[in-house]
C-alpha cells in the first residue's frame, strides 16, 4: 500500500508539471502568439537572427514541439525557407535547455506568487491578453509547485534499495539510458519536463555522471520525435523543419554517446553535484549542436529536400489551403486564418453564378462544373465552421468572439448560396437547354442585369467581411433594397409581355420568374455580412415597420 501511494503521488506531480508545461506554452500562445508569429518571420534571412529569435519564442512558450511546429507551418505555406528554419530550431533546443537551468534555481517560494497573481489576473476580468498571461503565470507557478512536490513525493523512492541497485546495474548501460530517456520524453511531449523528472533521481547519486548525460541525450532525442510523428500526415514541405531537429540530435547523440566517460571526468572537474553537472550538459550539448550545424543549414535543407521530396500533385480544391492548426493557440492568428480561407468559398460562389450565367444566355451548354464547384464550397465550408469552433470561447476577448461568429455566419450563408445555385439556377439553366427554350431579348437583359448587380453586391460583401467598413456596409443594405425594386420591375415587366402574347414569355415564365426570385434570395444572405457591423455601430432600426398612431 506504502507503495502505491508513493507512485500515486509521483505521477500525481508529474501530471501537475505536464499539466503547468501545457498552460505557459499556451497562455503565452494566445497571448503573444501573433508577435511570437511574426517575430520569428522576422528573421528568415538571416542565421544569426533566426537563432536568437527560436531560442527567445521557445523560452517564452517553453516548449520547442511548439516552436518547431510553428516554422514548419512557415515553410508548409511557402513563408520560409527550410535552412532558417532549421536555424530557428537549433535556437528553440537551447531555448529548452535554458528553461531547464532556470527551474532548477530555488525559486520554490515564487510559485504561491505566481498562482496568487495568475488568479487575481484572471479575476479581474477584462479582455486582450490579461486572461491568456494569467494562466501563464499560474502554469508556470504549478510548474514550480510540482517540482517540489516531485522532490517530496520521490524520497522514499530514492531512499529505496530495490530502485538504487537498478540504476547501479544500470550505470554501464548508457544505451538503454538514452532509450528509457527518449521514451519518456516522447511519452511527455517534451524535454524540459522528462528531464525535471530525471533530476530527482540523479539527487542520491546511484548511477554516474556518464549514465545522467546519457539518460540527457535520450531526452533531447525524445523530444525531437514527437513533431515527426505530430506531423506524419502532412505535406513534405511541412514535414521537413521537424525531420531536419530529429536528424541534429540524433547525430548529436551518437557522436557523443562513445565520449561519455571523458566528458564525464571533464565536467567533474569544474565541480558540483550531479544535477548541476546533468543541466550543465543539457545546455552544453544544445549549445554545441547549433555552433556546430548553424552554417550547415543550407546543405541540411538539401538533404531534407531529398528525404521529403516534393509530390507533384493537382491541388484538391476541396482542402482548405489556410487553416493552419498551429495557430489555434493565437487566437488572433486562427481567425485571420479563417477568414482567408472564408474569402476562397465566396470565390468559388461567385464563380458558380457566373456558371450559371453563361448556361442561361447560351455560352455554356452542361453545369457539371458548378456541382464540382458545390462540393468545393460544402467542404470548406466544413473545414471553416470546425476550425472556428475549436477556438475556446473563455481564451477570447469580446471582439474576437464576435469576429468568430461573424466568419462561422458569414461561411454559413456562403454555403447556402452555393446550394441555392446548384440545386435551383443550375436546375433552371438545365430546364431551359433541354427544352430548347429561350429568353426574350427585353427579359435576358433583365435576368444578366439581376446576375451582374448580385455579383457586384457578392464583391462588395466580400471587401466588407474584410474590412468591416461601415460605409460600404449602409451601401450593402441599401443594394439590397435597390435588389427589391430590380426584382420587382423585372417581374412585373415579364408578366406585361406574358400579357401581350409573346411566345417566348409565356414558354419561359415559371423560369424566368424562379430565376428573379432565387437571385433576390441570394442577395439577402449577400447582404447578411453586413447587418452585425451596423449593429455594432448603432446604425440599424430595430423594425422596418413604420409606427402606427394609436
Amino acid at each position: 500500500m506504502g507503495e502505491a501511494v508513493v507512485l500515486v503521488n509521483i505521477l500525481g506531480a508529474a501530471a501537475l508539471l505536464l499539466w503547468g508545461l501545457r498552460m505557459v506554452s499556451s497562455g503565452m500562445s494566445r497571448a503573444f502568439g501573433a508577435p511570437l508569429r511574426r517575430f520569428i518571420n522576422g528573421g528568415a534571412d538571416n542565421r544569426l537572427m533566426s537563432l536568437g529569435m527560436g531560442t527567445v519564442v521557445t523560452i517564452a512558450l517553453q516548449s520547442s514541439t511548439a516552436t518547431c511546429l510553428m516554422s514548419a507551418s512557415f515553410v508548409g505555406r511557402g513563408l520560409m525557407g527550410v535552412d532558417m528554419a532549421q536555424a530557428v530550431m537549433l535556437g528553440a533546443n537551447v531555448g529548452t535547455s535554458l528553461v531547464v537551468k532556470f527551474l532548477t534555481f530555488d525559486v520554490g517560494p515564487l510559485s504561491a506568487i505566481l498562482v496568487l497573481s495568475g488568479v487575481v489576473l484572471f479575476r479581474s476580468g477584462g479582455g486582450g491578453h490579461r486572461r491568456p498571461l494569467a494562466k501563464a503565470l499560474i502554469g508556470l507557478g504549478l510548474m514550480l509547485l510540482s517540482l517540489h512536490l516531485l522532490d517530496v513525493a520521490s524520497e522514499p523512492l530514492r531512499n529505496s534499495a530495490q530502485l538504487r541497485q537498478v540504476l547501479h546495474d544500470l550505470d554501464g548501460a548508457w544505451l538503454v539510458g538514452v532509450v528509457l530517456a527518449a521514451l519518456l520524453a516522447l511519452l511527455a511531449h517534451s524535454s524540459v519536463a522528462s528531464i525535471l523528472l530525471i533530476l530527482p533521481l540523479a539527487a542520491k547519486g546511484d548511477f554516474g555522471a556518464a549514465f545522467g548525460f546519457a539518460l540527457v541525450l535520450g531526452a533531447n532525442l525524445g523530444s525531437a520525435l514527437s513533431p515527426v510523428l505530430e506531423t506524419g500526415d502532412q505535406k513534405p514541405t511541412f514535414r521537413r523543419v521537424p525531420l531536419g531537429n530529429l536528424l541534429v540530435r540524433a547525430v548529436g547523440c551518437v557522436v557523443v554517446l562513445p565520449f561519455l566517460d571523458h566528458l564525464s571526468g571533464f565536467v567533474a572537474t569544474l565541480g558540483g553535484d550531479l544535477v548541476s553537472q546533468l543541466v550543465a550538459f543539457h545546455v552544453a550539448f544544445n549549445l554545441a549542436l547549433a555552433l556546430v550545424f548553424l552554417p550547415l543549414t543550407t546543405p541540411m535543407a538539401a538533404l531534407l529536400a531529398r528525404l521529403r521530396p516534393d509530390v507533384p500533385e493537382a491541388e484538391d480544391g476541396r482542402q482548405p489551403r489556410y487553416l493552419d492548426d498551429s495557430a489555434l493557440d493565437s487566437p488572433a492568428v486562427a481567425i485571420g486564418l479563417a477568414a482567408r480561407e472564408t474569402l476562397r468559398i465566396g470565390d468559388q460562389v461567385e464563380a458558380m453564378l457566373r456558371q450559371c450565367l453563361d448556361m442561361l444566355s447560351g455560352k455554356a451548354a452542361k453545369g457539371s462544373d458548378i456541382g464540382k464547384m458545390d462540393d468545393v464550397v460544402d467542404s470548406l465550408h466544413q473545414a471553416v465552421k470546425l476550425y472556428v469552433a475549436r477556438l475556446t470561447n473563455d481564451d477570447l476577448d469580446e471582439d474576437e468572439r464576435r469576429r468568430a461568429n461573424d466568419i462561422m455566419t458569414f461561411a454559413i450563408n456562403l454555403e447556402h448560396m452555393g446550394d441555392i445555385i446548384d440545386r435551383n439556377l443550375r436546375d433552371l439553366a438545365e430546364k431551359k437547354a433541354k427544352r430548347h427554350l429561350s429568353f426574350s431579348q427585353e427579359g435576358m437583359a433583365d435576368i444578366a442585369a439581376l446576375f451582374t448587380q448580385t455579383l457586384d453586391n457578392l464583391r462588395m460583401a466580400l471587401t466588407v467581411f474584410m474590412t468591416g467598413d461601415v460605409r460600404m456596409a449602409r451601401q450593402l443594405v441599401a443594394e439590397k433594397a435597390e435588389i427589391r425594386i430590380l426584382e420587382r420591375n423585372a417581374a412585373e415587366a415579364h408578366l406585361s409581355r406574358v400579357g401581350s402574347g409573346r411566345r417566348e414569355s409565356i414558354e419561359t415564365s415559371a423560369l424566368h420568374l424562379d430565376i428573379l426570385r432565387d437571385l433576390k434570395r441570394i442577395n439577402a444572405h449577400i447582404a447578411s455580412v453586413a447587418y452585425p457591423i451596423l449593429e455594432n455601430r448603432g446604425e440599424l432600426e430595430e423594425t422596418r415597420l413604420r409606427i402606427t398612431p394609436a
